[in-house]
């Protein structure tokens, strides 16, 4: 496959691989306070170097990282052997075929920090609540509608740019003309919310089904 896959985007835009560790020293409370529990499967999509697979990792049954970028997908695998926690698989694809690699449907969809990114986010939307069991959720950490300037780690501005961002109404609009319904949103300071959306019963999931030649 030539250049990167339309599905998904990498998101930092920064130049500092640790901007995450500096505005998130503690990323198991931003992946409880969207809502991930014990016992999950969970789906990291677009995990970056897995700062947050490893925190989703020590609280659900069992994480896959999902990343076109083989180099931050061999991180997030390097960061989960060091930390030894090994109840994680790892997934080299576009976005688009979430629905087509998951054996079966999963508990709950997280995504940080890169959704603003993505192409045609209603349609990923569609394809996400496709993959979540009827009453799983999808949750997307946003970067708030700040101008870029205002978003500093270290004295630097951070982020997409500001024309990039979206509100937690644009997005609950975008994720709710794919069919999931939203739950909540939840402040993640300093410059974050996280959207929080359910795939409503009676749904069917398309994850692990065979699909036609």
């Amino acid at each position: 496959m030539n250049g990167r896959p339309p599905g998904i985007f990498r998101s930092t835009e920064v130049g500092d691989a640790e901007w995450q560790q500096v505005l998130w020293p503690d990323p198991a409370s931003v992946v409880t306070a969207v809502g991930i529990k014990d016992g999950m499967d969970v789906i990291d999509l677009n995990c970056d170097d897995g700062w947050f697979t490893l925190a989703i990792a020590k609280i659900a049954r069992h994480v896959t990282a999902v990343s076109n970028d083989a180099g931050m997908l061999g991180l997030t695998c390097i960061r989960m052997n060091e930390n030894r926690v090994f109840n994680c698989a790892y997934q080299l694809a576009d976005a688009r075929e979430l629905a087509d690699f998951a054996s079966k449907p999963v508990d709950f969809v997280f995504m940080a920090n890169s959704f603003q990114r993505v192409g045609d986010r209603t349609d990923l939307s569609r394809t996400v609540g496709e993959t979540l069991r009827p009453g799983g959720r999808f949750a997307i950490v946003n970067w708030h509608q700040l101008p870029r300037e205002q978003t500093t780690v270290r004295g630097q501005p951070c982020g997409p740019r500001s024309e990039l961002r979206l509100s937690p109404e644009q997005t609950v609009k975008i994720v709710e003309a794919g069919g999931l319904k939203r739950k909540a949103i939840v402040e993640l300071p300093p410059y974050h919310y996280g959207a929080i959306f359910e795939k409503p019963a009676g749904i069917a999931s398309a994850a692990g089904r065979a699909r036609p030649a």
